[in-house]
């Protein structure tokens, strides 16, 4: 399922330069330095700068304070609908989210961007004693027809980056750097005098994904409207702030017990919206969200146009909607944010009507328990929360709302996402699977639809695996995914890959976000190894068919001569409408090797009978 990216930067771009190695990098930066103030700079302690900010159609209100000493910083919005902050407190970057939760995000990623931040607010390219930095040597480059001298900057502990410097003006013009398989350009200009120093006032950020595109939706834009200089600043300033208690057990006992439907290896749980009854997929991947006619169901009007990204190589437009009250049984959260996303073919896919997502909000509020067996999810307050007896506990960071765990495969060291609303086993992320050549290692099956989200289909390759190790859980047997593309989520290549509910199936899972820990107890599924399907086929529901929206060469439907588009119709005499899509799925998947069924199916107005003998895509065991 999806994970859903949005781009808000709020972060403080308003002080950003470089160090010096070389000595034409030293002269370039000292140009700088003495045409924006010289050594009035060197008396800089705070800043405090107020403005405005637009992005996706929405725009809002900005206020940030940087500590210059040290490079902590704070940024606070409203933005349309939405508001929210984000910080560095001198150890760990923070944020609090539209929907009021906040959290430390401790990854080793979003601890390298905190430091390359922290440089730049420090101004640590001119007093090195504050962070110091590696740098190249200055090149020549040309971008929007324009001319800059270019010098590449690594500070200690952090990102590489580029820093772009007009050579007309010697001031710097744009910044470029890398977030995970993304590109972030800061075009900054418009610069003005404040107490002897030119800052910035102006500042443009944009994103380009892997496959070079760059997306309007996610254009945004700093226009500043007051900057003070050495106010005084205290700790509290920059601290993570406490959350507002918005979330509530309607009950005495302090614990919410919610029947779920397990449909694809995904969650489903009955919910409400306003008192309006809703159909949630439960997905830790995702937040709160709602399909556009569900919004319009429970009268939730959007605001804006910005950029979401799943699974697929699509990107999709979202907005954001408020309600008065969301919840799961007893478990309730108090006007919570709604982002509105047209997800597309999805229903179809799963073969079930739902009104959208619940995720990271009632995770991060909550400590949630999934028995997988039962059937049962159990949401308590937080400081009730208690682990399944018998459970492994796996401690996890946390990433833009995403948990991520370390564990190895097969020997091998990875770092995995942790996400329910995936519904396969584990999926590999392309640049780790090239990395470490698992197609080959794997002896994995020819490419073809893996999945479904968020911006439309997946392509990889599947596999057996050996043995995922993950604390001291040794789980055998996983028929996963290797992801081969170069876009969207499993593309990232700060992970190797994302854990889902084909293997979450296994054990009972519980969620202690306050603490980020993580337990998985096992159930008596633990032991058993993931089948697969046999029959090749990515199927979609329909109200009379199984639609075929992709069929895997080399494959039991390849070898019978199905395509894409084609219609099955009846499957051994019987209509397909005598089950379910899930059903099927699972009988073309559990019915054993070499099994022969008569299929109808209709391609171009015409019926026709073909014999389909179903066979493994992917070797028994790995070896």
């Amino acid at each position: 399922m999806a994970r859903i990216w949005m781009n808000i930067t709020l972060a403080s771009a308003l002080l950003f330069a470089a160090g010096a190695r070389a000595d034409e990098a030293s002269a370039l930066l000292a140009r700088y330095k003495a045409v924006s103030g010289g050594a009035a700079w060197d008396s800089l302690e705070t800043m405090h700068a107020t403005g405005t900010l637009a992005t996706g159609g929405l725009s809002g209100e900005v206020a940030v304070v940087q500590d210059v000493t040290d490079g902590r910083s704070a940024s606070r919005y409203k933005l349309g609908p939405i508001e929210g902050a984000n910080g560095y407190d001198g150890t760990h970057s923070w944020s609090r989210d539209p929907g009021g939760e906040v959290a430390a995000l401790d990854t080793p990623e979003a601890n390298r961007r905190a430091r390359s931040q922290a440089w730049l607010d420090s101004l640590g390219f001119w007093y090195p004693a504050r962070i110091r930095a590696g740098y190249g040597s200055v090149a020549d480059r040309e971008a929007d027809g324009r001319h800059y001298r270019v010098v590449e900057a690594t500070p200690d502990g952090g990102d590489t980056l580029t820093l772009w410097f007009d050579p007309s003006s010697g001031l710097l013009a744009r910044t470029i750097q890398r977030e995970g398989q993304d590109t972030v350009t800061t075009v900054t200009d418009d610069y003005r005098e404040v107490g002897g120093v030119r800052m910035a006032y102006h500042i443009v950020s944009d994103r380009t994904d892997a496959a070079g595109r760059t997306d309007p939706r996610n254009h945004t834009e700093i226009r500043l409207a007051s900057i003070r200089l050495n106010d005084a600043v205290a700790d509290a300033d920059f601290a993570m702030p406490e959350m507002a208690a918005t979330a509530r057990i309607d009950n005495p006992g302090g614990i919410a017990r919610v029947h779920f439907d397990l449909v694809n290896n995904h969650i489903y749980a009955d919910g409400a919206i306003d008192g309006k009854p809703a159909r949630f997929l439960v997905d830790t991947g995702g937040m709160n969200l709602l399909t556009p006619a569900a919004a319009k169901t429970f009268g939730i009007a959007g605001e804006g146009k910005l950029a979401g990204r799943g699974v697929g190589d699509e990107v999709v437009d979202f907005s954001f909607g408020h309600a008065d009250e969301v919840r799961l049984g007893d478990a309730a959260l108090a006007k919570p944010v709604f982002v509105i996303m047209d997800l597309g073919e999805l229903a179809k896919v799963e073969g079930v009507e739902f009104d959208g997502l619940v995720g990271y909000e009632m995770f991060r509020r909550f400590g949630v328990t999934i028995d997988y067996a039962g059937g049962t999810l159990t949401l308590v307050d937080a400081a009730k929360f208690a682990p399944p007896a018998g459970a492994s506990m796996i401690p996890f960071e946390l990433d833009d709302r995403i948990p991520i765990v370390e564990g190895t495969l097969d020997g091998v060291p990875a770092r995995m996402s942790i996400d329910t609303g995936s519904r396969s086993s584990l999926t590999m992320h392309s640049p780790f699977v090239r990395e470490h050549r698992l197609v080959e290692k794997y002896h994995a099956a020819s490419d073809a639809v893996i999945g479904w989200g968020v911006g439309g289909p997946s392509r990889g390759r599947v596999a057996r695996f050996g043995t995922l190790v993950l604390g001291d859980l040794k789980i055998p047997g996983i028929a996963g995914d290797l992801y081969t593309g170069d876009k969207g989520a499993f593309a990232n290549p700060d992970l190797a890959g994302n854990l889902g509910g084909g293997l979450f199936k296994r054990f009972t899972v519980a969620f202690d976000y306050a603490k980020k820990r993580l337990y998985f107890a096992p159930n008596a599924n633990h032991a058993k190894a993931d089948a697969f399907d046999r029959s090749g086929f990515f199927l979609l529901g329909a109200d009379d068919a199984l639609v075929v929206a992709d069929v895997a060469a080399e494959s039991a439907g390849a070898k019978a001569g199905f395509a894409a588009q084609d219609r099955i119709v009846a499957i051994d005499g019987r209509a397909v409408s005598w089950k379910s899509l899930v059903e099927w799925r699972a009988k073309l998947r559990d019915l054993p090797v070499g099994t022969k069924l008569e299929v109808d199916r209709v391609r171009g107005g015409k019926k026709e009978t073909v014999e389909l003998v179903l066979a493994d895509r992917v070797p028994a065991a790995f070896h």
